[in-house]
């Protein structure tokens, strides 16, 4: 993967890549890197699994091998990832089934992010997201938890719930989208219980930091 450049005092870093499975692990951590450098701690884990996601769809849709590009920009009390490509075919949200295997890119997108949206550029288009790198993480990780459990799965019959019934539900919707993560982690080349042991440090780390 070529190497990447840090501008100051605009702390924008841009990290080109070709569309491969290996090239995307590579992206993973010289972003992560980044971040770190910039001190960014806690906008790493959403970071790269969205980064993931962008350059992830970079090979689903426009080709394995195809030349992309990721800019990782800090903005005040956002964290800016950009991945440009040379296709103008600009991705569309479907809804997802129960036993869909594809699909839920942009609804995770969505909900993890403050904002995202895309762009037609000179050489293609631009798929960007913005999430927040300040404090009151904990706070930021309940509401964004609750908004993909309510969308997820049945979300008409599991709003209708009402008390105990309705955490039920989401409780199930909870257990189903842990287990279509670890799929989704397995399929590109992540052990599944690697990342549950990494899940469950950072929930006991923040538990005992609050």
């Amino acid at each position: 993967m070529p190497g990447y450049e840090v501008t100051e005092p605009r702390l924008r870093c841009v990290l080109p890549f070709k569309a491969a499975p290996a090239e995307v692990r590579l992206l993973r951590r010289a972003a992560v890197k980044q971040l770190i450098q910039w001190g960014a701690p806690v906008a790493v884990d959403e970071a790269e699994l969205l980064l993931t996601e962008l350059a992830t769809n970079v090979i689903k849709h426009v080709g394995e091998g195809a030349s992309a590009t990721l800019i990782l920009e800090w903005k005040g009390e956002r964290l800016r990832l950009e991945v440009h490509d040379k296709s103008e075919i600009l991705p569309l949200s479907k809804s997802a089934g129960r036993d869909d295997v594809c699909g839920r890119g942009l609804h995770l997108l969505a909900s993890l992010a403050v904002d995202w949206g895309t762009v037609l550029t000179a050489a293609g288009k631009a798929v960007w997201c913005e999430i927040s790198a300040g404090t009151g993480s904990a706070c930021q990780r309940m509401e964004r938890a609750l908004a993909v459990l309510e969308n997820y799965q049945d979300a008409g019959r599991v709003s209708a719930l009402q008390g105990g019934r309705r955490d039920e539900g989401l409780a199930e919707s909870a257990v189903a989208l842990i287990a279509d993560l670890l799929h989704w982690s397995a399929a590109r080349g992540h052990d599944p219980d690697d990342i549950l042991d990494r899940a469950q440090m950072h929930y006991e780390a923040e538990a005992d930091a609050a």
